[in-house]
């Protein structure tokens, strides 16, 4: 159950945060992301807000076309 939490999660961060020109602004949109999806499915902020930006950073560096 936990996994499927966690995957929803992720996915939900990855579509909020699908913008931002330099890393910096990347890295704060996926936080900001990341902490919203933590606070709708009751987790960790922190820990949601680290993967958000992790996660946005590393998508728009692999497809910078998309973002």
């Amino acid at each position: 159950m936990r996994a499927i939490i966690y995957s929803l999660g992720f996915a939900l961060c990855t579509a909020l945060s699908g913008c931002g020109d330099t890393t910096g602004e990347q890295a704060i949109y996926g936080a900001g992301a990341g902490a919203l999806g933590s606070a709708l499915l009751d987790g960790n902020l922190v820990t949601g807000a680290a993967v958000g930006a992790a996660a946005n950073v590393i998508y728009c560096k692999e497809n910078p076309s998309k973002c």
